[in-house]
């Protein structure tokens, strides 16, 4: 796969900082012996994604998504060329561009469905079948037993094509371990170099999903196991770290987290995470994280949350006057990691939330030059207001524009403020 994977630091002391914009000083000092080496992150905002609710996109959309994720240093990207005749031109047309990420061609474990991929000349397949009791039973209305043997057809199919194959176990969070067990093995003997382990329901923790992951890696330790997890009880990002930390070596992410219900893991969340959390060295473009995001939302018309980490108009955003205060003299007092590292800027919002040290940054930020005493009096009047908020950007490409737009709008604000309170004084 891709030279770029995220890859542990193992030469890194525990006081080397990771790069200048980032703020944590270290990684933990221990990790699993169980830890990949590299985690590579497959994006599937073409297929996953795609399935969020109301949202589809055009043929223009998904090119330049595949793109923009390209540039930004995945490792796969999966689209689905089953879905409709344009998805499948998709497909091809994505194929033949040769991009450095891997296209992935997600089907049915049916060779039919192999077929399509072979016509969008396809390298690699992924294949899924569920394989709960209940999914079986009340979706396929299959055995076990035929369920085991059109998952082996399908990827010997694929085998015999000269494809690469993945084989994704949908509902594995739930499927009798014995019988997950079962299948990872007769895939893998069939020709499958990856298994997929998908928590279909998100209703797996993290206890649970190490386990599952875990028990797979001992049973048929060749296979390379993808996690798939999904957000429903809020645990996708936390169930994809601790599929990573069982021996997972590839997340299935999407840009904003979009999926079905409520989505997979985020893009942003699990690059950063890795990096900052467990000290992966990568070559992604983790400036880009912010701009995909909105790339995404624009195009799927689904806003990036407020409040989404990392990428989110929240994200970088100080209101309170004592972290102010603070982020001003040393921005790593409440920020892991710098604006500019993901893309993103850093905003003060002043109200009457607003302490002293806080307004004279605003004040000087806008060049004028007042006494203690007047900087207090604005602080003071900014709580007794019934103001709205207002905020400056701090950092950003941009700045120097943004800087000159903002000074004009709020010093004719602070100004007609300080104006009023000195007329109250000499009266």
């Amino acid at each position: 796969m891709r030279s770029n994977s995220l890859k542990t630091n193992t030469n890194t002391s525990p006081n080397d900082k990771f790069n200048a914009t980032f703020y944590i000083e270290s990684p933990p000092h221990f990790l699993p012996d169980t830890f990949s080496k590299k985690v590579n992150l497959l994006d599937s905002t073409l297929r996953e994604g795609e399935q969020t609710p109301g949202v589809s996109f055009t043929q223009e959309q998904r090119l330049d998504i595949a793109r923009k994720l390209d540039e930004f240093g995945v490792n796969m990207i999966e689209i689905s060329p089953i879905v409709s005749p344009l998805h499948q031109q998709a497909t091809k047309t994505l194929i033949a561009e040769n991009l450095n990420s891997k296209i992935i061609a997600h089907l049915r474990a049916l060779p039919q469905d192999v077929d399509v991929a072979l016509n969008c000349d396809a390298e690699w397949v992924a294949m899924f079948l569920s394989t709960s009791d209940i999914h079986l039973k009340d979706k396929l209305r299959l055995s076990k037993e035929e369920a085991l043997q059109r998952a082996i057809v399908a990827v010997e199919y694929a085998e015999d094509h000269g494809l690469k194959s993945r084989f994704t176990a949908e509902d594995a969070s739930r499927t009798d371990p014995t019988y997950l067990k079962e299948v990872a093995l007769a895939v893998k003997e069939a020709g499958a170099e990856i298994l997929s382990l998908p928590d279909t329901l998100g209703c797996l923790h993290p206890s649970l999903m190490y386990n599952l992951v875990k028990s797979i890696k001992e049973a048929v330790p060749d296979i390379s196991i993808d996690v798939h997890c999904h957000n429903d009880l809020g645990m996708a990002l936390s169930n994809s770290l601790a599929g990573v930390e069982a021996g997972a070596e590839q997340i299935h992410v999407c840009i904003n987290g979009l999926g079905e219900r409520a989505g997979i893991t985020s893009l942003a969340d699990a690059t950063m995470a890795l990096i900052m959390l467990y000290g992966f060295k990568t070559n992604v473009k983790t400036e880009m994280l912010t701009e995909l995001s909105h790339f995404v939302s624009q195009s799927s018309g689904i806003p990036t949350p407020v409040l989404a980490p990392i990428v989110g108009p929240n994200a970088f955003r100080h209101k309170g006057g004592t972290h102010q205060a603070a982020v001003i003299q040393s921005p790593s007092t409440y920020e892991i990691m710098s604006p500019e590292m993901v893309g993103n800027t850093r905003k003060l919002v002043y109200g009457q939330y607003s302490g002293k040290t806080g307004v004279k940054h605003l004040l000087q930020f806008l060049g004028l030059d007042l006494t203690e005493e007047e900087v207090i009096d604005i602080t003071q009047g900014l709580k007794e207001e019934d103001i709205e908020d207002f905020e400056i950007e701090t950092s950003g490409k941009n700045l120097l524009d943004i800087m000159s737009f903002q000074r004009t709008l709020l010093q004719e604000k602070m100004n007609r403020r300080l104006l009023q309170k000195r007329k109250r004084k000499e009266v």
